[in-house]
């Protein structure tokens, strides 16, 4: 737990009571999940948002032709899931799958919105997230528009080195939008 505990104050910018904390885990259980398990499910409506502990996972949805797409990777101390199904509570769009064995905090939407509104700086810690995500998400969107495959990737090894580490090179590319033999040369240029 002091891993969430410390990603909670880095986020907040501020130390929790420990009562806040310890009120805050009791809506938490954990869990381990072998590789390749499905933590949220395409048309299924999600019910958990998952903090990593140990491992890696990464969300995608899958087009018309069957091909997978990217759209996030979380090493430990990051939150993963499918936000639209789990805010919306409609079916989801997104995937969510281990890559690697791992180990995570799980918290279902009904001790989520216990939390959110019964301790402030819970609250204000999902919504500092939520809110570095859509930025984010714009961003990633603009980049893709306007900046080159080689730049994205550039970008990519200096936000965030780990991932180039741990993450197989088809579900980076697929991230950047490009195929596995581009991202193999723009790899050759910058090893």
């Amino acid at each position: 737990m002091h891993l969430l505990r410390e990603n909670i104050e880095k986020t907040i910018g501020t130390s929790l009571t420990d009562d806040e904390f310890s009120t805050f885990s009791n809506f938490l259980f954990e869990k381990a999940f072998d590789k390749k398990h499905l933590l949220a499910e395409e048309g299924q409506v999600c019910q958990y948002i998952y903090f990593l502990l140990k491992g890696s996972a990464y969300s995608y949805y899958t087009d018309a032709e069957g091909e997978k797409h990217a759209v996030q990777f979380a090493l430990e101390d990051f939150w993963v899931s499918d936000l639209y199904s789990f805010f919306s509570k409609r079916t989801g769009i997104y995937n969510a799958e281990t890559l690697e064995n791992s180990r995570c905090l799980v918290l279902n939407r009904a001790n989520f919105e216990t939390a959110c509104n019964t301790l402030p700086t819970i609250n204000n810690y999902f919504r500092i997230l939520i809110q570095n995500a859509f930025v984010s998400l714009q961003y990633r969107f603009v980049r893709r528009q306007s900046a080159d495959a080689e730049a994205r990737y550039a970008e990519l090894m200096r936000t965030h080195p780990a991932f180039i580490q741990r993450i197989p090179q088809y579900l980076l590319a697929s991230y950047l939008g490009i195929k596995p033999q581009s991202l193999s040369r723009i790899r050759h240029k910058h090893p």
